[in-house]
């Protein structure tokens, strides 16, 4: 079976897709010029403009169409891969009870000027999402959820107050690098107050992630779109539970 793929539009192989974009130009005819250009240069070939509208009077948001002229190569697609086994939530109350012999505690929440709470909410409260319940709905769980723009110092102090084996951050807001600036400075306060041993397991999540960039932004886990509850709940049993890791 082939590993090299291209894009499916109407027939198999024909590479067609559709990108959407904004330009800072006026909608006119020299704008969408400048849009079939670019998707030119882009690597889209015989590109069609299908959609042209003026955002107010100095913007422009485009849709075109057409065929890539770049191949993929499915051996060469490097990804993270979850590497370890996913569990039931009956099988992580069963794990934290038995192995752990207390309660594991998280604390959650989002930082920095970050007031958006869906992502957090998502894994943490009971509701949870698409019909997985949160980690609130674990027995052996204690989870405390400090929602929106926490600050770096009062998400340490409260991490330290409550004994947390995990601190949970959800980083939606992403202009300017803003997530992945926070996230660092998030890391360097926990590593400046507590040794080794005694910091809580640090995770991360939020859209615009790169999960292979845990040790480049100094936590021990990334998630990125579609993770559930019980993903970092796994996650959460496979590093704290069954590989003995030292936290309190």
């Amino acid at each position: 079976m082939s590993r090299i793929v291209r894009p499916y539009g109407d027939t198999t192989g024909d590479g067609m897709v559709q990108l959407s974009f904004t330009l800072p130009v006026p909608h006119d005819k020299r704008a969408e010029g400048a849009a079939l250009q670019l998707a030119a240069k882009m690597g889209i070939d015989g590109a069609m403009l299908v959609h042209a509208k003026p955002i107010g009077e100095s913007y422009t948001f485009f849709v075109v169409y057409g065929a890539s002229t770049h191949l993929v190569n499915l051996d060469e697609v490097q990804v993270v891969e979850r590497d370890y086994p996913h569990l039931s939530p009956k099988e992580v109350n069963d794990a934290v009870r038995e192995k752990l012999g207390r309660k594991l505690t998280v604390v959650g929440a989002c930082i920095g000027t970050d007031a958006h709470t869906v992502g957090i909410d998502a894994i943490l409260n009971i509701k949870g999402v698409a019909g997985e319940k949160g980690l609130e709905y674990y027995r052996e769980l204690r989870v405390v959820n400090l929602g929106a723009q926490v600050a770096v110092p009062d998400l340490v102090n409260r991490a330290v107050d409550e004994g947390a084996d995990a601190v949970l951050v959800s980083q939606v807001v992403t202009q300017k690098d803003a997530h992945l600036h926070n996230t660092r400075e998030m890391s360097a306060a926990f590593r400046e107050a507590l040794p080794p041993g005694k910091r809580p397991l640090l995770v991360v999540g939020g859209p615009r992630f790169d999960e292979s960039a845990a040790a480049d932004l100094g936590v021990d886990r990334i998630f990125s779109r579609g993770t559930m509850p019980s993903d970092v709940a796994s996650y959460l049993v496979h590093r704290l539970v069954f590989t003995n890791r030292e936290t309190a």
